[in-house]
């Protein structure tokens, strides 16, 4: 890792360096950085934090003896076997030692956020830039001010890229996950209702999503949903660093011709600042050539040319938990349960609609909504009845997703409601069909991951 030696690990981290007579060579560079000591191999770095259940700390004396370069604590051991560098706060040391890491680097960082789809845009924009690049992506759910600075510290110099997803829930969040990513662009996917618990309405996501913007290399662009009536307003103050896209013609890059494949996709021709006819979008819902459209105009900045742009775009794949379409045995299982809020659900429900055969929605609780959740998950029910065939309702506020649904459900649909989440699997026994085409989507607290491992142990 260029320049992470011992000597300037501690600079970084404004820590104190105990044990200098156990280092081999103080010039030698860590090969990674590790704060789960199952993950260390030889001359790594172990950061021992704090947690509810489990003090790294008391891992220090076995990392040493599978061969750490060193170790950075917040106590020292009562014996030192091995460079030790104290520091008040382990989580502060990896967010500092994750920037200076970063300025090390020469590579581009492209930062994604907003409040939905940041991991779709994401695995499309590093799906079609390795079309070109070497690309280094974030991987699974490391978004957040311990994930974010991991997934910069996995950085090697053989990267040219890097996409970086960036996820907050406050204020104050995303202005330090910027200066620890320092982005060269930043992509802002859209502005919803999430985390309104804490950030208010839609104006405060806003505000806390742009504070992306706070350390952006100043010659770095912007690329913004130009649907979204909140990102638009970006546009006059940014003017020239702003590239939007989205479905309207009047974005600077554009689909026409679209034509649906179903669950298996999409077809369209990318318009605008890009012309690329006859684009394969490989994974379903409207909301993916969104994402085409921005993976498109960010590899189109960055050099690409149309059949590369192409390329990149088949090798996408979908994220488990994240509209990961599942064929079993006698059903299709849409995954989409990692994480929910209304502009979500309302995506996945359209995306629903794609399947050919009887549609089944089980739909839990979204969390984190504010003083507004009994309203905002009553307006996911009107949206979603009349949509699907069969809708079940879990949990304690999708109560209101149920009364919701029954005021508009057609003469066809059925609706069900269960408090629980245990009662379904007895529930679905009864009740799912041969070739239905079932969506599972709620916010991941509610544990519907575990109904998706049942499914596959099941019917696969």
């Amino acid at each position: 890792m260029k320049n992470l030696t011992v000597e300037n690990i501690v600079k970084a981290c404004d820590g104190t360096l105990y044990g200098k007579e156990f280092m081999k060579n103080c010039k030698e560079e860590a090969e990674g950085v590790v704060l789960d000591s199952r993950l260390l191999q030889e001359n790594y770095v172990f950061i021992a934090t704090r947690g509810e259940k489990v003090d790294g700390h008391k891992f220090i004396p076995s990392v040493f003896e599978k061969g750490a370069m060193a170790v950075i604590c917040e106590e020292l051991p009562q014996t030192l076997s091995g460079p030790c560098i104290l520091v008040k706060d382990s989580f502060v040391a990896l967010k500092k030692l994750a920037a200076f890491y970063r300025q090390q680097l020469e590579l581009k960082v492209i930062g994604i956020t907003g409040s939905v789809g940041k991991t779709s845009t994401k695995e499309f924009v590093a799906g079609v830039l390795s079309a070109k690049y070497n690309v280094w992506k974030t991987q699974g759910n490391f978004n957040n001010e311990v994930g974010l600075p991991l997934t910069v510290l996995q950085l090697r110099e053989e990267h040219e890229i890097a996409v970086l997803e960036m996820g907050i829930s406050d204020f104050g969040e995303m202005h330090r996950l910027s200066e620890i990513a320092k982005p060269d662009i930043c992509m802002l996917t859209n502005i919803g209702q999430c985390h309104l618990e804490f950030l208010g309405d839609r104006d405060g996501v806003l505000k806390a999503k742009t504070e992306i913007f706070d350390f952006m290399n100043p010659e770095g662009m912007i690329f913004v949903n130009g649907d979204d009536d909140k990102l638009i307003t970006l546009k006059e103050k940014w003017q020239d660093k702003l590239i939007t896209f989205g479905r309207d013609m009047k974005n600077d890059v554009y689909a026409t011709n679209e034509m649906s494949k179903g669950l298996l996709g999409s077809v369209a021709d990318i318009c605008g600042k890009v012309d690329i006819s006859g684009v394969v979008v490989p994974l379903p819902g409207e909301h993916m050539v969104l994402n085409a459209l921005a993976a498109s105009a960010v590899a189109n900045m960055l050099g690409l040319t149309s059949e590369e742009i192409k390329a990149g775009m088949k090798k996408v794949s979908a994220v488990s938990g994240r509209s990961n379409i599942m064929p079993l045995q006698d059903f299709v299982l849409i995954d989409d349960c990692y994480n929910a809020n209304p502009v979500s659900m309302k995506a996945a429900i359209d995306l629903l609609q794609s399947a050919n055969k009887r549609r089944v929605a089980v739909l839990g609780d979204m969390f984190e909504l504010g003083e507004e959740e009994e309203k905002l998950h009553y307006e996911v029910g009107e949206y979603t009845g009349g949509k699907v065939d069969l809708l079940i309702c879990v949990g304690n506020l999708a109560k209101n997703i149920y009364e919701g649904a029954m005021k508009n459900k057609g003469e066809s649909a059925s609706v069900m409601y269960l408090e629980n989440k245990e009662d379904i699997y007895s529930q679905l026994e009864q009740i799912i069909m041969p070739q239905d085409t079932i969506l599972l989507k709620a916010s991941h607290g509610m544990g519907f991951a575990d109904i998706v491992s049942w499914f596959v142990k099941k019917y696969s």
